[in-house]
């Protein structure tokens, strides 16, 4: 009996980018470090050795210049896939993402349009302190005219490149970086993914527990602990940060009557904010509690291990948050 084979997330977005590069002569990848070094997460080790350097390309540390040229190839029809190290390092770039890509279609009365995917890092929970481990996704998810993924499995890493640069418009790609390492079975074929609907992760009756990203898999642990004392949470997967699938969590919201939001970002302005006001305007009269949220610190994120881990959602507060809710803590 053959062992089933494992792959990581780090792997899965190899295996994609060689798929787009391998089907599109219009495809190619640029960043720091992303050819010979093979990327800061090492997502693309080894596809210079197999596309050369005029579709693996190197770049200067100029966040606002390598994202600019992905800008300007995708305009003259190219399919560039721009990476970027880390969300921290993207506000650097805010001038072409937000002030060029999202707004070309429009200022120019639908004649162009702007097929560029940005990967980026985010989050935290690897003692890189501030300047690295900040989870900035709602600043992207504000503006209109662009897209804004959140892959949190394996499957969702593999699938949603392609389909983002089918996307005639730009593509914001948030990979958590302790996602990288994340493994599971390789599937015998890869499953078609939606990149515009949010998944339902656990079912359950008692409470929605609405999170994305590097979040996911706190919260299903905590949906664990949960069920152990007698309470079904259901889980909700978002992937999609704009357009929000604002359906999919109103459905689980009108059957449980009861919502936590999870979210690595600040609890100010943050997506879960946004998330609850929605919840608020369209389900008011279906909640039987106050609605909830696990957010981070509103703090840089430390450095030490122990603080780092205290600024961040934690699966006890998720458990304790839903206990509270309940009358139960």
């Amino acid at each position: 009996m053959n062992t089933p084979t494992r792959i990581s997330y780090r792997e899965a977005l190899r295996e994609a980018h060689r798929e787009a590069l391998a089907k599109d002569p219009r495809v190619f990848l640029i960043g720091e470090d992303v050819g010979r070094y093979g990327g800061s997460y090492a997502v693309s080790k080894g596809l210079l050795e197999e596309f050369g350097p005029e579709r693996i390309r190197d770049a200067p540390l100029s966040e606002l210049g390598f994202v600019g040229a992905g800008i300007g190839a995708a305009l003259g029809g190219m399919r560039p896939i721009v990476e970027v190290m880390t969300v921290n390092f993207s506000l650097l770039a805010l001038d072409q993402i937000v002030n060029t890509a999202a707004t070309l279609r429009h200022m120019s009365g639908g004649q162009f349009s702007v097929p560029v995917v940005i990967r980026m890092a985010t989050g935290a929970g690897r003692q890189l302190a501030a300047q690295h481990s900040h989870s900035l996704e709602v600043w992207y998810a504000h503006v209109p005219g662009i897209k804004v993924l959140a892959p949190a499995t394996i499957e969702d890493a593999h699938g949603m490149l392609s389909l983002a640069l089918d996307d005639p418009d730009p593509t914001v790609i948030f990979e958590h970086a302790l996602l990288y390492n994340l493994e599971g079975e390789r599937p015998s074929s890869w499953p078609q993914i939606d990149i515009e609907r949010a998944a339902v992760r656990r079912s359950g009756a008692d409470v929605s527990l609405i999170c994305y990203g590097g979040t996911l898999w706190k919260t299903l642990a905590a949906a664990n602990t949960l069920a152990s004392i007698g309470i079904e949470a259901e889980v909700i997967d978002l992937r999609v940060l704009r357009p929000l699938d604002e359906e999919t969590i109103l459905a689980s919201v009108r059957r449980t009557h009861r919502a936590v939001v999870v979210d690595e970002g600040w609890k100010t302005c943050s997506l879960a904010a946004e998330i609850m006001a929605l919840m608020a305007e369209q389900a008011f009269y279906d909640l039987d509690a106050p609605l909830s949220r696990v957010c981070s610190a509103e703090v840089p994120i430390p450095y030490a291990k122990h603080m780092e881990e205290a600024a961040l959602p934690q699966p006890q507060r998720i458990v304790d948050s839903v206990k509270t809710m309940l009358g139960r803590g």
